[in-house]
C-alpha cells in the first residue's frame, strides 16, 4: 500500500494545479508523498477533448512530481453528492490514507467546484466510520479519517484561513498549469475563446499568488480554507513578516 502524506481531489484536470500545484510541490520538495484525484475528465469543457485532457493532466503530473494521479470519471457538470460518488472517496481516501486531504474552493464561479468540495468533505468524514464498509480488489478495507480536510481558493476572492509560501515554485506551478495546453492561452489556437483561454487569466493566477504572498511578507503564496479549528504544535513555522 502506497501511503500519502497529501492527497488532493479537483473536480476537474487542472483544478489542483491552478489552485495548490505550489504548495504540492513544496511538500514534495519536503521529502512528503503526494497524489492527485480527479473526479471528471472535463469533457464538457468548451474547449480540448477527453484524450487531449487526460494526456495534459498527465504531463503536468510529471511536473509537479507527485506519486500518483488517478481519474474517477464521474460526469463533468452532472455529478452528485450522493451515496455511490461518496463511496468512491471513501474508497480512495482508506486506499491511500492521507494524512492532510486538498479539495475545491466551498463555492466558486464553477458549481462543480463547491459541489466537489463538499462531496469530499462528506466522504472524508464517512471514511473515518467504522461501521461504513469498503473492499478494494476484493480485500476489505481499515476505517481512514484524514488529520484536516483543506479547501484551496479557485476563482472567488476569498478570505484565507492561512496561506503557504510558494515563492520558490511559481515557476513550476505555471509550468504545470501551462501542460494543460487545450485550457489556456495559445497564440495558435483555432478554438473559442473561453474565461481560462487568455493571458488575462493566467496574469490573475500569477497575481493572486503575489497578492498573497505580499500580504505575509513572501513573494508567492496560495491560500487556504479550513473549516475545522486548527492547532499548532510550534510557532517555529510562522513566516516571519517585515514592518
Amino acid at each position: 500500500m502506497l501511503k500519502l502524506d497529501i492527497l488532493a481531489f479537483g473536480a476537474h484536470p487542472d483544478d489542483v494545479e491552478l489552485g495548490c500545484a505550489g504548495t504540492l510541490m513544496s511538500a514534495i520538495g519536503e521529502g512528503k508523498k503526494v497524489g492527485v484525484i480527479d473526479l471528471t475528465k472535463g469533457e464538457l469543457g468548451t474547449r480540448g477533448t477527453t484524450s487531449q485532457r487526460l494526456k495534459e493532466a498527465q504531463l503536468a503530473s510529471q511536473v509537479m512530481g507527485v506519486s500518483i494521479r488517478e481519474n474517477l470519471g464521474m460526469a463533468d457538470g452532472f455529478f452528485e453528492n450522493n451515496k455511490e460518488n461518496q463511496f468512491a472517496i471513501i474508497e480512495i481516501i482508506r486506499r491511500y490514507q492521507p494524512t492532510i486531504i486538498l479539495c475545491n474552493a466551498p463555492e466558486d464561479r464553477h458549481p462543480d467546484h463547491g459541489k466537489g468540495a463538499q462531496l469530499i468533505v462528506d466522504a472524508a468524514f464517512l471514511s473515518g466510520l467504522v461501521k461504513i464498509q469498503s473492499t478494494h480488489n476484493g480485500l476489505p478495507q481499515t476505517p481512514w479519517r484524514a488529520t484536516q480536510v483543506f479547501h484551496y481558493i479557485q476563482s472567488r476572492n476569498l478570505t484565507p484561513s492561512f496561506v503557504v509560501d510558494i515563492s520558490a515554485y511559481i515557476d513550476k506551478k505555471m509550468e504545470a498549469i501551462l501542460a494543460h495546453s487545450s485550457q489556456f492561452y495559445d497564440p495558435n489556437s483555432n478554438e473559442p475563446e473561453t474565461f481560462i483561454s487568455g493571458t488575462a487569466f493566467i496574469d490573475f493566477v500569477r497575481g493572486r499568488a503575489k497578492e498573497l504572498g505580499h500580504q505575509v511578507g513572501v513573494e508567492y503564496a496560495e491560500g487556504f480554507i479550513t473549516q475545522k479549528l486548527l492547532g499548532i504544535r510550534s510557532f517555529d513555522g510562522i513566516i516571519q513578516q517585515t514592518t
